[in-house]
């Protein structure tokens, strides 16, 4: 007895020892992305700082890094042509919300819908296939034309990007579910609604997850490119009056603006999903495999 109980605390000491081993080999690859990430970006703002000054590239075109950032603390500090930054980033984050939000519920809600009823998307398949082939410029315009120049029409067309992107991956998730799993819910009396609920929801969670992430993003064009084609505010219009003036600064700063935005949402988007799909094992870093 004493044997096999020294025998189990050495195997739980190794165990440990090789879980703190993993977690440290974790943190240590963590450290180096970062460090590789802000080295990258480093590199790459001088090399195009130089370039301009050494003529390598033309300011006119492509403006600068300084030149961008005095841009932005001018639009921080002063304000835009249509008034303070944030009043703008205000407009276009809540057009891109809206989007957001109507545009997932939509794609979640048909896409598990026709997973879950062959004979729905057989016959619906088609018009979404059509529908989803239509530039996205073309719907812009269109929308604009019906909404006018107001919120409505920018968010029309977030919806309209969102929605494929949210509803093809909830479709081909409800398709992937464990045909077995469902056909044991059945057998231990569950209807088609709490199959769909208990089984066969939780299954394409983590695919309708991974198109948020990407679907976002779309949000956020769709939003920006609304007040490209027409608007009254937003960081579109900030793009679109800067590049009238041929202003390259105004136009990277607006970029540099949305990235900030997209970022922000990324990390949200996954801090959300970490919570969702917490019964997920931690994925350790293995070097030399």
């Amino acid at each position: 007895m004493r044997t096999e109980t020294t025998n189990n605390n050495t195997n739980q000491q190794e165990i440990g020892e090789e879980e703190r081993k993993a977690i440290a080999r974790a943190v240590s690859h963590h450290r180096m992305v970062i460090f590789l990430r802000i080295a990258v970006a480093v590199v790459t703002l001088a090399g195009w700082e130089l370039a301009v000054d050494y003529e390598l590239i033309d300011a006119f075109f492509f403006s600068k890094p300084s030149a961008i950032y005095e841009q932005l603390a001018i639009w921080l500090t002063e304000g835009t042509a249509q008034g303070p930054l944030w009043k703008e980033l205000l407009v276009t984050m809540e057009e891109t919300v809206l989007g957001f939000l109507i545009g997932s519920l939509l794609g979640i809600f048909f896409g598990v819908a026709l997973g879950r009823n062959k004979l729905a998307s057989d016959v619906f398949s088609i018009y979404i296939k059509v529908a989803n082939a239509i530039p996205r410029v073309v719907l812009g315009s269109i929308f604009i034309i019906v909404f006018g120049l107001g919120m409505g029409s920018k968010v029309a067309l977030a919806v309209v990007m969102v929605f494929f992107v949210v509803f093809g991956n909830a479709f081909q998730g409800v398709r992937e579910a464990d045909k077995n799993l469902i056909a044991n819910a059945y057998i231990l009396g569950a209807n088609k609604r709490q199959v769909t609920f208990t089984v066969v929801f939780p299954s394409a969670l983590t695919w309708i997850l991974a198109s948020l992430h990407v679907s976002f993003g779309f949000a956020l064009v769709g939003a920006v490119v609304g007040e490209f084609l027409g608007a009254r505010h937003g960081i579109g219009l900030l793009i679109a009056t800067a590049q009238g003036a041929f202003n390259a600064a105004g136009v990277f700063a607006a970029m540099v603006v949305l990235a900030v935005v997209a970022m922000a949402a990324e990390y949200l988007l996954t801090a959300i999903e970490d919570k969702l799909l917490i019964w997920r094992p931690t994925q350790f870093v293995e070097h030399g495999m």
